[in-house]
């Protein structure tokens, strides 16, 4: 059945804005008195209320009258998240704020390997249900498409459990949780060969169980110092490529190196990028490859930004992730961080909200959702307010009054 929905005071679709480069508040298609009309998953028109209601008193439609002021935009897409894991890691936010060094913390226990021996020791369905509540809690706050990477695991057993119960709980939730494999988190400790043997590994034996088992088409790898090089990584992603998966890079967080790879292999993104330079924003800038700014991070950490302007202003396509995760990004409230970085690094609503959306939704090489336009999901956001600018002026505060997905409401 066909349902109408509105008056809506103002209706951003998020149409007709680039993918690439900076926008203004002035480029937002903006509809006042508007509404849509949707069936099944899918938007079938979007308008002014009284054109939509007209055409639907001669059809059979159920009209869902608002009363009251209301902002609708697109759900919002976190394109980068770590939410399937085991344990805390509060005892390293302590310690990190208390002065302590990545290596002091590591040696007292913490660090990402804490994180791979809790998940570890949590069984697929423990693990498939703190998917599910981290999901929903998610997507009560908006956050309708939510991208879930392996990572803590470290061997193909464990990450064939993290990618079955990431499957598992994407039918359990409302949400759509888009997997992404990052058996290339770091060469776990028990391993007892080099890193470019385990890559092997993962690669000959992990990666054809992804493929016949449908559980992800994207693979990821942290390029880093106390990670991987962009050399041991090469060959690993030629692998991947050859497959035909999506590749998606840990780039440039604390040293530079990741999104040149990133560039190279036409990886759908490079997410962090803290320590990019005017070398690399500008190579990002000339490619496709979406550039993932990933603010709880930083907050986390208490590190510079990703250099969100000038990656805008270059020319390139810029989407905002919350890299919710147990050690340095723990908060995973994605439009609070995602107002902190606009602050920090003068970004325009416009374009705080296309991060949040369509480019967003670029990074995850998905064409059907992000804008408010006829054959799209049926994915949006409804604030109680009746000025847009409102959602981020309360720094992540002011949360949706209605979250719909695929036509349905939460």
């Amino acid at each position: 059945m066909k349902k109408l929905i509105g008056p809506i005071t103002q209706l951003l679709t998020l149409d007709k804005l680039s993918l690439k480069g900076a926008l203004k508040d002035e480029q937002l298609e903006i509809l006042e008195n508007a509404g849509f009309l949707i069936e099944d998953d899918k938007i079938l028109e979007v308008g002014i209320f009284t054109d939509l209601l007209a055409k639907a008193e001669s059809q059979n439609t159920e009209v869902i009258e608002l009363k009251g002021d209301f902002v609708a935009l697109p759900g919002w897409i976190d394109c980068h998240t770590h939410i399937c894991f085991g344990g805390s890691r509060a005892q390293d936010f302590a310690m990190r704020n208390a002065g302590k060094s990545y290596l002091e913390i590591a040696e007292a226990g913490g660090g990402i390997w804490d994180t791979v021996t809790q998940t570890r020791n949590l069984s697929h369905a423990e693990l498939a249900e703190r998917t599910v509540t981290n999901a929903n809690r998610h997507l009560s706050e908006g956050v309708t498409t939510i991208e879930v990477k392996s990572g803590y695991g470290l061997n193909v057993t464990e990450e064939l459990k993290m990618l079955r119960a990431i499957q598992d709980a994407n039918s359990r939730t409302k949400a759509d949780l888009i997997p992404t494999c990052l058996a290339a988190h770091m060469k776990p400790r028990d391993f007892e060969g080099s890193k470019e043997e385990y890559l092997q590994q993962i690669s000959e034996q992990l990666f054809p169980i992804l493929k016949s088992e449908n559980l992800t088409n994207r693979i990821d790898s942290f390029i880093e110092q106390s990670a991987f090089s962009p050399a041991e990584i090469e060959s690993y992603y030629q692998k991947a490529s050859d497959l035909g998966f999506d590749l998606t890079v840990h780039a440039d967080q604390f040293t530079t190196g990741g999104s040149e790879v990133a560039v190279k292999f036409v990886a759908k993104s490079a997410d962090h990028l803290e320590a990019s330079t005017d070398l690399e924003i500008a190579l990002l800038a000339k490619s496709n490859t979406v550039a993932v700014a990933l603010p709880g991070a930083s907050i986390g950490l208490g590190c510079a930004f990703t250099p969100a302007r000038k990656i805008l202003d270059q020319g390139g396509s810029l989407a905002i992730g919350s890299d919710w995760n147990p050690g340095s990004a723990p908060m995973g409230d994605l439009v609070a961080q995602a107002s902190i970085l606009a602050t920090f690094e003068k970004l325009s609503t416009a374009e705080v909200l296309a991060a949040l959306t369509f480019r967003a939704a670029a990074a995850l090489g998905l064409e059907d959702r992000g804008i408010l336009k006829k054959g799209l999901l049926a994915d949006f956001n409804m604030y109680a307010t009746a000025d847009f600018r409102e959602i981020l002026y309360h720094q992540g505060k002011l949360k949706p009054a209605q979250v719909w997905k695929r036509g349905l409401k939460i």
